[in-house]
């Protein structure tokens, strides 16, 4: 999977995460549309990499529903 650009990534993002046991979920809000996207991950795992992931998924989400 390659990065989307910065044009594709949305501008506004809420993120909450919520550590359970040994894992985080985090979830990523679009500010603009409201989309929400979350995942699990270690919790172990950098917070910017976090991130990173949640500002992908979403990009991916919000660019999937565009075509529909």
């Amino acid at each position: 999977m390659t990065a989307a650009s910065s044009e594709e990534m949305p501008q506004e993002i809420f993120f909450e995460f919520t550590r359970i046991g040994n894992v985080v979920k985090v979830s990523a809000i679009d500010a603009k549309s409201g989309t929400e996207v979350s995942f699990v991950a270690p919790a172990s795992t950098p917070l910017d990499a976090l991130k990173l992931m949640g500002r992908q998924k979403l990009a991916y989400v919000l660019r999937k529903n565009a075509i529909k």
